[in-house]
């Protein structure tokens, strides 16, 4: 999250919470811990069960010997976004298996917005998709399979929060 978003509903009772405060809720927990993203300059534009929606601009440093974005900070973004539509649900989830398709290059400067949606989630097993966008113009696909693990994001009636 960046310094203008704030998301805390009050979590002393998360069970309590509806789904769309429950997913900001569980956003705002794991931003905390992200340095990656935070490093990277990604804001959280959007959270909801089993979404989000994330940006960051191109900078300098992102740029490849090409000229043009690098896959592996496209793949980050898309990577991220995919990483808190996952964990919107107040489980621990991470990825399994990720497969992106470029398909148009991104340009320094480029504002890139990526938007995961949950797809299906089985059991400890879900399939996310993430397009990345640059003024609407897909750039990018991913699709991301997660598994959830021990722990949650958020304290439910007797569970811990962390699995560390």
């Amino acid at each position: 999250m960046n310094a203008k978003a704030t998301l805390s509903p009050d979590v002393s009772a998360p069970h309590d919470l509806a789904p769309d405060d429950l997913a900001r809720a569980c956003a705002e927990a794991m931003w905390k811990e992200d340095t990656a993203s935070q490093a990277l300059g990604i804001e959280i534009l959007r959270i909801n069960p089993g979404g989000a929606t994330l940006a960051m601009t191109v900078q300098p440093h992102m740029v490849n010997g090409h000229g043009i974005a690098h896959g592996g900070f496209i793949f980050t973004l898309a990577d991220s976004a995919f990483a808190f539509a996952c964990n919107s649900h107040n489980q621990r989830a991470v990825a399994a298996q990720g497969n992106i398709s470029f398909i148009r290059p991104g340009k320094l400067g480029d504002r890139l917005i990526a938007t995961a949606r949950e797809i299906s989630r089985t059991g400890r097993s879900g399939i996310y998709d993430v397009r990345v966008t640059v003024e609407d113009l897909a750039i990018a696909e991913l699709r991301g399979h997660s598994r959830t693990v021990a722990g949650t994001w958020l304290p439910a009636a007797g569970a811990t929060t962390s699995s560390k």
